[in-house]
């Protein structure tokens, strides 16, 4: 008698582990299973390429399902056969069922997606796929795409805001994927806009990728327009962060953004106190230390700042300078040794007609002396001239 149950019992345990890895075994031990069935019937009906094999597949799954109601898999199996058979009423009612059983079936969710999306309802589809994201991680690889590309349009847009409002799990993961080209950066900037003024936190490093992918596309205005909507106070009149304080992570082309070239340095430093650069270079080394974007209208503005620590020869003195995009210099100011002045520096840049873009720079000339340059800048603003706003 213990041998007669304990059959039955080793077949299924057996069939349990070969499930995992090979259905079609599973199902010769134990065909009495629904669940098995269901998983060897939904294995078949992918692999079938002709209307046979897909109706022997769709058999097995309505064995199974008798077997087991609670089989989702050949729900899904027999939903997908009603499909291809064209008929929809009854795919969705299967379907329907499906959602009722589970809602973590991946298949399940991506065919609601699908029906939704063809009945042209945009928040059903977005909430399925709301649903796919947080039941299985790998669903990103599939779902990130299809649904990125979608914000292109604004109505999807607005449902996919409406959900990312909720800060799901996957969200970030999403944001970063927009950011990096998976939507338009005309359509990214949009819903992060919207997003950020909703309260929702939209990471430094997507920003700074939306801006510089809407500049890469020449989109001039529409980044500084994102840029100074997500940072408060930007000016488009003058440069921004005079005392080093912003304390970005991630910093777009409008930020100050510091160099990464061997033999030179540039840190933004951070305390109570404020901010400030500290920056050097190394003995016969020169180059680009720190820059930002600007757009500024044509005028005549004044550069004023203020240093410690520069010693150098006049030669080898650090400069700022001014260039248009198109190459131009429009004006090229030296900072003096700290000593002199008390560390103060100033002079003027004028911006002409037909440069509506131009880059602030602090470079370092190549010195000679034996400790290279070292200084640091607690200040930096360039302004319109009084007189000329």
């Amino acid at each position: 008698m213990l041998t007669a149950v304990a059959i039955p019992i080793v077949s299924s345990s057996l069939a349990q582990v070969a499930v995992r890895g090979n259905p079609v075994s599973a199902y010769r031990l134990a065909r009495w299973d629904g669940r098995i069935a269901a998983r060897y019937a939904a294995q078949k009906f992918a692999a079938s390429e002709d209307r046979i094999g897909r109706a022997d597949a769709a058999r097995v799954a309505a064995r199974a399902l008798r077997q087991d109601p609670t089989a989702i898999q050949a729900v899904t199996t027999l939903g997908l056969d009603a499909q291809g058979r064209g008929d929809v009423v009854g795919a969705r009612r299967l379907f329907t069922y499906a959602q009722a059983l589970s809602r973590r079936d991946f298949i399940t969710q991506l065919w609601s997606i699908e029906d939704a999306a063809k009945r042209g309802d945009v928040a059903a589809a977005v909430h399925n796929f709301d649903i796919a994201l947080r039941t299985k991680k790998a669903a990103a690889d599939v779902l990130f795409p299809v649904l990125a590309a979608a914000i292109n349009d604004a109505n999807v847009r607005a449902s996919v805001f409406q959900t990312l409002r909720t800060q799901p799990v996957w969200m970030l993961n999403f944001l970063n994927y927009v950011s990096m080209g998976g939507a338009a950066p005309q359509s990214a900037a949009a819903l992060f806009l919207r997003l950020t003024q909703a309260g929702v936190p939209v990471s430094s490093g997507a920003t700074a990728a939306v801006i510089n992918r809407l500049i890469s596309a020449g989109a001039m205005q529409q980044a500084w327009n994102y840029y100074a909507a997500v940072r408060g106070g930007a000016d488009l009149r003058q440069s921004r962060d005079p005392r080093f304080t912003a304390n970005v992570q991630t910093p777009s082309v409008f930020d100050w953004t510091s160099t990464n070239d061997p033999g030179l340095s540039a840190t933004i430093q951070h305390s109570l106190k404020g901010g400030l650069v500290d920056f050097s270079a190394a003995p016969s080394t020169g180059g680009v230390l720190l820059q930002q974007m600007e757009m500024l209208p044509p005028g005549s503005y004044r550069l004023a700042g203020h240093s410690i620590g520069i010693d150098q020869s006049e030669a080898d003195l650090p400069y700022w300078v001014l260039i248009c995009r198109d190459g131009r210099e429009l004006g090229r100011i030296t900072m003096p040794n700290s000593v002199r002045g008390g560390g103060l520096f100033a002079g003027t840049m004028v911006v002409p007609a037909g440069c509506p873009v131009q880059t602030l720079t602090l470079v370092a000339r190549s010195s000679e002396a034996i400790g290279g340059l070292v200084g640091q800048i607690d200040f930096l603003r360039l302004s319109p001239e009084e007189g000329r706003r």
